[in-house]
């Protein structure tokens, strides 16, 4: 079918439907043109963005529980070593009260046991032999009484003068014996499970000037 020809009129009201036809103006142009750059960008943008909160959150907790059970740990191995540091102490104190519990009750008798050395020393010859044995049977019984409890006989004749168990009364210049030698002992030392209960008194020797 032919194309019927175009009258005046139809190209004037082709030509105003033209010019009603907005143009985009320049400042649009260039907006459309940066967002779609920025949109291109940020699709190539890595996300930080976690895709599994709920896995997150559980991680946390989990490593909030190590933490506190380590903690717990190191109170528990603390406690521990603290009731076996006490545990020993007490058995220390324990220990020494049984030892040392008759120490005060030993320097109480210790001066039985120098009166009867000394009346046993002093009998002459006019002291009957019954009455010089049964001086010599009882102090052999006091001296074994005490042995059996840890008491022990400080008598350092002829030693060196050792000033943590002896007490010196006198220094007497003596050529025959080293220096600082214990010449004689005027009282008997103790000492109770090893600890000195009374020093021996003693005379020391020096050099002859």
């Amino acid at each position: 079918m032919a194309k019927e020809p175009q009258t005046p009129l139809d190209d004037e009201l082709a030509r105003r439907e033209e010019e009603a036809q907005p143009e985009p103006m320049e400042g649009e142009l260039d907006d459309a043109v940066g967002v779609g750059e920025d949109e291109a960008v940020a699709s190539e943008e890595p996300t930080t963005v976690s895709d599994n909160p709920e896995a997150d959150m559980l991680a946390a907790q989990v490593e909030e529980l190590e933490q506190s059970l380590a903690e717990a740990k190191d109170q528990a191995l603390r406690a521990a070593a603290e009731a076996q540091n006490v545990r020993r102490r007490a058995e220390q104190e324990a220990e020494k009260a049984r030892k040392f519990a008759l120490e005060r009750f030993v320097k109480e008798l210790l001066p039985v046991v120098d009166s009867l050395e000394k009346a046993l020393e002093a009998m002459g010859e006019d002291a009957s032999e019954a009455h010089r044995e049964g001086v010599a049977m009882t102090l052999k019984m006091q001296q074994d009484v005490l042995a059996k409890f840890g008491v022990e006989t400080v008598d350092p004749a002829g030693e060196p003068f050792d000033p943590q168990y002896h007490e010196a009364m006198a220094m007497v210049p003596n050529p025959e014996l080293e220096p600082n030698s214990v010449m004689e002992v005027i009282q008997r030392g103790y000492l109770l499970n090893g600890r000195l209960v009374r020093p021996a008194m003693v005379v020391v020797s020096q050099a002859a000037s």
